[in-house]
């Protein structure tokens, strides 16, 4: 049911004569007459009758008048609360891995509380596979994702991607006293006998250190698996293996964090949403706070 349909029909029971709802709706007699006729057919009812010269509603045009009030006020109360200049409300879907999740999404969530109380924030923490694999299906609205420069993820035309921050990695070790500087290749070559720990989530770490390792020439063996960065440097502590860690990183006793350059290894995070969601002003909030925090 066309909503232009229903004002024309509207605006008879008030006005009282088509030319008179043509005049108002900047239109011609005809337009309104045939659109009134068409509205007619989809209700399958007569809605309009000859009075004289002119035309008048029926009892059930009268009736469906009353009804075209009420929807073209929902109508415009639901442009309102979801159009691009609506205020932000309603409930926002987001997943994300633990570091951004942190980083980034919680203070933002702290921040709406005080400014948009009526925008709720769900939080998912996940991986950035599993994130992906949600947004597709349409179970989140916004997903936060990373890749490394060493293991860089393809573009994908089907979301809209932006780069919220990026952070340099180093290598974890457990702290044995100096070691003299180096650049990363040699870095990894010293720790080659040794064991390695990677994400048990994702395998862009993975990547990277097979590639310095590669290019160390060795292949480092990887023998653990840890999501969480703090467990990450436990392992470390209790001399488990090696792995990376983001240089940034407050470290637990016992574990240093040794640098890498030539080449430098560095996490890229990014927000990610489908294009036709946007502009859907919660999003269009959270992506904006996100993207300056």
């Amino acid at each position: 049911m066309e909503t232009r349909r229903l004002e024309m029909l509207a605006e008879l029971a008030r006005l009282g004569s088509m030319r008179a709802v043509a005049e108002a709706m900047d239109t011609t007699t005809s337009t309104v007459s045939q659109q009134i006729g068409v509205l007619a057919r989809e209700m399958r009812a007569t809605l309009i009758e000859p009075d004289g010269r002119r035309v008048r509603l029926t009892p059930q045009g009268r009736r469906l008048a009353e009804h075209a009030v009420t929807i073209l006020a929902a109508v415009e109360a639901a442009r309102l609360d979801v159009g691009s200049d609506a205020e932000p409300n309603g409930t926002l879907r987001a997943a994300g891995f633990a570091t951004a999740v942190r980083r980034s999404l919680l203070p933002v969530v702290r921040e709406l509380a005080g400014t948009h109380p009526r925008l709720h924030v769900l939080v998912r923490e996940h991986e950035p596979a599993e994130a992906l694999a949600m947004l597709a299906a349409d179970e989140v609205d916004l997903a936060l994702t990373y890749d490394y420069n060493m293991a860089p993820e393809p573009p994908d035309p089907s979301v809209w991607t932006t780069r919220l921050w990026t952070t340099r990695w180093g290598l974890a070790v457990p702290d044995e006293g100096a070691l003299p500087p180096a650049d990363a290749v040699d870095v990894f070559a010293r720790f080659r006998t040794r064991d390695w720990i990677v994400n048990s989530r994702n395998t862009a770490d993975d990547v990277v250190i097979g590639t310095l390792g590669s290019m160390a020439g060795f292949h480092p063996r990887i023998t653990h698996r840890a999501d969480s960065l703090d467990l990450v440097q436990e392992m470390i502590a209790a001399d488990l293996g090696v792995g990376l860690l983001p240089m940034d990183v407050p470290v637990v006793p016992g574990v240093r964090i040794l640098p890498l350059a030539s080449p430098h290894v560095e996490m890229r995070c990014y927000a990610v949403a489908p294009h036709g969601r946007r502009d859907w002003p919660p999003l269009a909030l959270v992506a904006s706070m996100l993207a300056g925090s």
